[in-house]
């Protein structure tokens, strides 16, 4: 397959605002000038609720990441796992969003296919700053989206907070935690689905990762970081967590200081194919992220494919924004008809 560089830039639009939003990731270089993260606030809602833990919807297989207690857990916030949902009717067409919070016990859940099978399985990071997890509209959506082209999903429950590169308020800086839990997470969903290919009906080689946000860099994490990043818990961890392709929506945490890509990210030859999509105007995670990742993959000769649009702000997922970048999953399955997915 040649390689493909294409970006489109979608027309001049009106900024989209952030306020009220129940899941939207920080950008992780530095903060923005006006104040903290909006983490869900009822005040800042038209209708909100705490629920406790989430389940996926009924008939969809949970199953835990770990034999036993997850690796790397002293220390960890002892707060109880809980949801909370809330509407914006700005925002997000105007849907419920539900931020899941204080995850220790990671889970994978496993949404089959309607219709014909692809026999290839999608792993779905959600975003959340590394703070929380935006589990429907950056989560289930996209199980949606995926499971009606007949390939399987995987939503990964993976730890939060600050389970790997986030801003810090008590600092007023970016932290990366001795521990990547949340990578940690994220390797070993792979290996799981990947050992776990006979019994999902799908080819082992046509593994691939989806992430919005900091679950983008949960991709780019994945696509190029392949030693264990923790130490081996039983013999699945000798599968590779390397998935066959990758799809990053708005990134963050890639672009560091001086607008160069993360150190820990070596893009090699063997970084899978790789689709991007960003707003020019995302006030939280800047193109910069994808910008600087596409150009890494492009040195290595990786094929990748780089949509830019000029307005869409951050946090758009597969909702109606009234956008050009609403093309943007449409795009994505003429690219997984490219590489023989679909």
């Amino acid at each position: 397959m040649a390689r493909r560089t294409s970006m489109i830039l979608g027309a001049a639009l009106a900024l989209l605002g952030l306020a009220g939003a129940v899941a939207v990731s920080r950008k992780a270089e530095s903060p923005p000038a006006s104040a903290a993260e909006p983490t869900p606030a009822p005040a800042a809602r038209a209708v909100g609720e705490t629920i406790g833990i989430w389940k996926p919807p009924p008939g969809v297989e949970e199953l835990a990441l770990w034999p036993g207690r997850p690796p790397d857990m002293e220390g960890a916030a002892k707060a109880a796992e809980f949801s909370k949902t809330g509407t914006n009717p700005s925002r997000f067409a105007g849907l419920p969003v539900t931020g899941v919070y204080n995850v220790s016990t990671p889970t994978m859940a496993i949404f089959r296919p309607k219709g014909p099978s692809r026999r290839a399985a999608i792993l779905v990071f959600p975003g959340g700053g590394f703070q929380q997890l935006a589990i429907d509209l950056e989560g289930t959506d996209a199980c949606d989206w995926i499971t009606a082209r007949g390939m399987v999903c995987v939503l990964v429950k993976y730890r939060v907070p600050n389970s790997n590169h986030h801003y810090d308020a008590a600092c007023n800086c970016s932290v990366t935690p001795r521990h990547l839990t949340a990578l940690q997470d994220a390797q070993r969903a792979i290996r799981l689905v990947r050992a776990r290919a006979p019994s999902l009906g799908i080819d082992p080689g046509r593994i691939g990762v989806m992430g919005f946000s900091a679950g983008g860099y949960l991709v780019a994490q994945t696509s190029n970081i392949v030693e264990p990043a923790y130490p081996p818990v039983d013999p699945l961890d000798r599968v590779s967590s390397r998935p066959n392709f990758a799809m990053a929506l708005y990134p963050g945490h890639l672009c560091r200081a001086g607008r160069s890509l993360d150190p820990a990210i070596h893009v090699g030859k063997q970084t899978p194919p790789t689709f991007l999509v960003q707003a020019w105007d995302d006030p939280t995670d800047p193109i910069c992220n994808s910008v600087v990742y596409a150009r890494a993959l492009d040195s290595a000769g990786v094929p990748t494919e780089i949509h830019l649009f000029a307005a869409g702000g951050h946090a758009f997922a597969l909702r109606r924004t009234g956008h050009g970048v609403d093309v943007w999953p449409a795009l994505l399955e003429n690219w997984l008809k490219e590489i023989a997915i679909l």
